[in-house]
């Protein structure tokens, strides 16, 4: 009798079941634009195609990826110039640092690898200018355009030592944002202390948090403070406090401005990239200023530079 009375859920049970179908949605190759042009520097563009998200992901299935045959342009007032295809190590030194920090590697390991991307040494970009990129591939047209603003200077930077060890503390700021115009923010460091005499750090780098808008301060002065987002590979730097500047650091802070729809592109970016391993995470669908079905993002930037010295 108890046998029959556990068949009898056991089917219960499997009879409740029901088997459910799920239509995925076939992998369609797409254009990506990795395009930044900067007040002061020139135009990089890096073109790549989609990746089915169940293909491998590795640096050469990336490079593999990399479009070599497209026309590309950028329009500023009524000039055009022609973006040539070029190595990495054709490129001028700003030029490599800045790759670099899109890419988010070292400036040795950048060199390293076999990377062209388009670009013009002709093109040096300026503030308070719109730029236009054109894209011709395969008898497809793309476009983008990108504003770049003029810069807002801080008011004060300082290095604010902690009350429970005066040798290390955060980098502050005041900042006075322009009222009734919309502003959006960058900020990146890198350190300037000598090490055999060569910088402590090539690149600039940002951390958590490095874009801001100014939706809740809008034409206000306050101070805030940022931490520091650098690789410390000083042993004698406590653990406990990675995140603070110590005593005797000099920091070269890059504080740049650009427009809503590149805000809004890494802003998206960078919200993905932090919950990417939180698995009850609400996907984000990251916007693109490139018309013609291409996806990425053309972005400008306006950069202010200050030197901050960590000492009382």
């Amino acid at each position: 009798m108890k046998n029959f009375y556990y068949l009898t859920i056991l089917a219960f049970l499997f009879s409740c079941t029901k088997e459910v179908k799920i239509d995925i949605p076939g992998y369609t190759e797409q254009l990506v634009v990795d395009g930044n042009i900067e007040a002061g520097g020139h135009p990089i563009v890096i073109l790549s195609k989609s990746a089915n998200i169940y293909s491998e992901s590795y640096i050469t299935a990336y490079i593999n990826s990399f479009v070599s045959d497209a026309d590309v342009k950028v329009i500023v007032d009524s000039d055009t110039f022609q973006l040539d295809y070029i190595l990495t190590t054709e490129l001028p030194i700003s030029s490599q640092k800045k790759l670099a920090e899109m890419l988010r590697i070292e400036w040795n390991e950048l060199l390293q690898l076999p990377i062209r991307v388009y670009s013009s040494i002709d093109l040096i970009a300026e503030q308070q200018k719109s730029y236009e990129l054109l894209i011709n591939h395969k008898g497809k047209n793309y476009s983008g355009k990108t504003y770049l603003p003029a810069t807002t200077p801080f008011d004060a930077l300082f290095w604010k030592p902690e009350s429970t060890n005066s040798d290390y503390g955060y980098s502050w700021a005041r900042l006075s944002d322009p009222p009734n115009q919309y502003d959006a923010y960058k900020w990146e460091v890198r350190r300037i202390n000598k090490k055999n005499g060569e910088d402590l750090d090539l690149t600039f780098r940002r951390g958590f948090g490095a874009y801001r808008e100014d939706k809740y301060f809008d034409g206000l002065t306050f101070e805030f403070f940022y931490e520091n987002p650098l690789k410390r590979k000083d042993t004698t730097h406590l653990e406990g406090l990675k995140r603070y500047y110590r005593i005797g650091d000099s920091v070269v802070v890059k504080f740049s401005k650009m427009d809503k729809r590149t805000y809004e592109f890494f802003d998206k970016k960078s919200a993905q990239m932090e919950s990417s391993d939180n698995p009850y995470s609400t996907p984000i669908n990251i916007p693109t200023n490139m018309t013609g079905g291409a996806l990425g993002i053309w972005a400008g930037f306006s950069p202010w530079y200050d030197t901050l010295y960590c000492q009382p």
